[in-house]
């Protein structure tokens, strides 16, 4: 091989040839391995890569051209004990590629140990002879570059953000072509347009879409991980989502049609780990290219894991840092991508705060990311850091998620009601946590993919997690539900009315919140997972193992009986209600002072009689009644009233210094599509039906 350009690492296609770079700070000799079909045989070549500046080993081959299979083979010591675990009999994926071919076969030759079996059981400590080329995947050289991308450039203030999954968005939407239906194809039809426009949503939150694997255990379980949560490369997008040849010129396509429709693209990241799993995970590709390089470790060789995972990508080190940075711009300048949420953000950095992070650094100091929405999950199974990160930098807010559930689902008699303090601060915007960076540092939600759909909130008490076959031991025990009486799914009419009018509840608490609301997929319809609160392995299509895959599994149903029709209206209304009258007052916290011109605050909270709260009203843990006002602008502003409680209770409205007219906008205890709005003088009464939201439209022209 000839030299090469060493400052950009992967395949880079030029006029002649094609330039390989690789890193690999601790190996002897690495090999790139061409791939060729002859007679229906894949025939593998060798090349030494012979060229090499510092940790960086590189070549050039003329006459390699976009679509070239290749690998590579990494030499050096088999040390276990000190984490070093060399084996080039192990064909490795370039971490840079952007694009693979075929499949990976679950057998013993894919582990860099000699395996016993299929799934990683035997010695550890002995390195494996067998080739793994033919069941593990190619990279594949690509010439994909920057683009020109035109972006909505939509403001925090009017984002509203909706986590789906690719597949799971379109499966059974029978508007689209069935070869396209569940792929990257199907997130740019109209139709899902047409949709994702009708409740509002400003940006699509794709769960991970960069190639992924399923963890063997989880394999031999006969199960599939659905998520995606198990990056095997950073920087390719997942081939089995594509309904062409070329899921980079499919992705992007979607991608600008969400553009040209004012919808932004964000996408979940994998960094705190990758597929390769723990000591008994296969070798395909960090592992064989430099192990104690690119994983944390302890002084036994062995995995610092606080991700669950079985490893902990070692994010802070400055080649992965570079891994990193160089796989977020590639997604934004060749993809198209708007912004990111990282997983685990916390297992990303070592040091005791983010702001010390040499990653969130050299984010925030790069001339193209520090542009772009970042958002952080701040968390793994070892550290909460919630508040912690800088600006801009926004979280994941799960208080707001358990105050809200608290208040529309606690039970007192089962010992969690604890008045409404706690859901005042969330819909204010959680000043207390960010006080000094805005209430658009929340990321507001009620259910994600990880836990209950609202619908199974109000349905279960209890997870069931069977058809993950772990005996129901995974997901969390701890979920903030109440089943309205009676466990699973009812043909009581009673029980119905009142789980639909918690839903709309909590619907509307998240979508009129001061921050940055995040509709979980699906629970605009009342999509169920059948009571399960880790759905990572939920089936998406229709099988015989589980029938209730079209609205039990994970997939967003199209097809809507009329109380799921009801809910989609109930969300299409609150977000019109929340663009005309929030999104312009939602950027700052509001102050609660009053305006010396209207002698009005911008918010305030009443108590039932329809006097601003008292401190007494503050400190009473049974109250589960609350009603707040939030100034518009000086001739309107929105009243809510929350009555969380299980009976109909008599609120007074605020006098006329408050508004002169006040209208019912929407009121949860009512069907959506044939509901009256009701007018109403101020300091009357109102009867506000239990567990419903009624919101109120305040006018006034002084």
């Amino acid at each position: 091989m000839l030299p090469a350009d060493p400052r950009t690492l992967g395949s880079t296609v030029t006029e002649g040839g094609t330039n390989f770079a690789i890193w690999s700070n601790a190996a002897d000799a690495i090999e790139l391995c061409l791939f060729n079909e002859v007679n229906g045989h894949m025939v593998e070549t060798r090349f030494a890569m012979a060229h090499r500046n510092g940790p960086i080993w590189h070549g050039y081959l003329a006459g390699v051209r976009a679509g070239q299979r290749y690998g590579y083979r990494v030499y050096g010591p088999w040390l276990p004990e000190h984490g070093v675990r060399f084996n080039a009999a192990k064909l490795l994926l370039d971490p840079n590629a952007h694009v693979i071919d075929g499949d990976l076969t679950y057998s013993p030759e894919i582990y860099g140990h000699v395996a016993t079996d299929a799934y990683g059981a035997g010695d550890l400590n002995e390195r494996d002879p067998r080739d793994s080329a033919g069941k593990v995947p190619y990279s594949v050289v690509t010439e994909h570059g920057p683009r020109e991308i035109v972006r909505p450039l939509v403001p925090w203030a009017k984002t509203v953000i909706y986590e789906a999954h690719v597949k799971g968005l379109t499966a059974f939407n029978t508007a689209i072509p069935e070869k396209e239906r569940g792929t990257y194809k199907a997130l740019g039809h109209p139709s899902t347009i047409a949709h994702l426009q009708s409740i509002g949503v400003t940006a699509l939150e794709l769960l991970p879409i960069a190639q992924s694997m399923t963890e063997p255990a989880i394999y031999s379980r006969g199960r599939i991980n659905h998520w995606g949560y198990n990056s095997l490369l950073f920087t390719a997008p997942h081939r089995a989502y594509a309904s062409t040849a070329d899921p980079i010129i499919e992705l992007q396509w979607a991608v600008d049609q969400l553009h040209a429709a004012g919808i932004e693209v964000i996408m979940d990241v994998v960094y705190n780990h990758t597929a390769e799993g723990g000591l008994t995970g296969p070798t395909l590709s960090y592992r064989g290219i430099d192990n104690h390089a690119y994983y944390r470790q302890d002084s036994n060789g062995n995995y610092v894991d606080v991700t669950g995972c079985g490893n902990t990508f070692a994010a802070s080190k400055p080649h992965s840092v570079r891994q990193i940075v160089d796989s977020l711009r590639w997604w934004i300048e060749v993809i198209g991508i708007d912004g990111f949420r990282f997983d685990l953000t916390t297992a990303l950095y070592t040091s005791v705060s983010a702001f010390n992070s040499s990653l969130m650094a050299a984010i925030g100091a790069d001339s193209v990311l520090r542009n772009f929405k970042m958002i952080a999950e701040p968390w793994d199974i070892s550290r909460y850091s919630f508040g912690d990160f800088p600006h801009p930098w926004r979280e994941w807010n799960d208080a707001y998620r358990d105050s809200v559930r608290q208040f529309w689902l606690g039970d007192l008699e089962r010992g969690f009601g604890e008045g409404v303090s706690d859901i005042a601060s969330s819909i204010s915007g959680s000043s207390n946590v960010f006080h000094y960076r805005g209430p658009t540092s929340s990321i507001n939600f009620v259910a994600a993919h990880d836990g209950f759909t609202v619908h199974d909130m109000v349905t279960y008490n209890h997870k069931h997690n069977e058809v993950n076959l772990e005996n129901n031991k995974d997901g969390s025990d701890s979920n903030r539900s109440w089943n309205v009486g009676h466990e699973g799914e009812s043909l009581d009419p009673g029980i119905n009315e009142i789980r639909n009018r918690i839903k709309k509840s909590l619907l509307a608490t998240l979508m009129l919140s001061s921050g940055v609301p995040m509709l979980n997929m699906g629970d605009e319809v009342s999509r169920t997972q059948s009571g399960s609160n880790n759905g990572y392995s939920l089936p998406i299509d229709r099988t015989t193992e589980n029938e209730q895959s079209f609205n039990g599994g994970w997939a967003l149903p199209w097809q809507l009986d009329d109380k799921q029709a009801d809910i989609l209206a109930a969300v299409q209304s609150l977000a019109q209600i929340r663009a005309t009258y929030l999104a312009d007052v939602a950027s700052e916290f509001f102050t609660g002072a009053v305006d010396e011109g209207t002698h009005r605050k911008d918010i305030a909270w009443f108590s039932l009689g329809g006097n601003e709260m008292s401190d007494d009203h503050w400190r009473d843990e049974e109250k589960r009644s609350i009603t707040v006002f939030v100034e518009a602008d000086p001739t309107k502003g929105l009243l809510l009233m929350l009555n969380s409680s299980r009976e109909v209770t008599t609120f007074t409205l605020p006098d006329a210094t408050w508004g002169e007219t006040y209208r019912c906008i929407f009121d949860a205890s009512k069907n959506v599509a044939t509901y009256e709005p009701v007018i109403a003088t101020p300091a009357s009464t109102v009867e506000v039906p239990e567990h419903s939201v009624l919101v109120w439209l305040v006018s006034r022209t002084r």
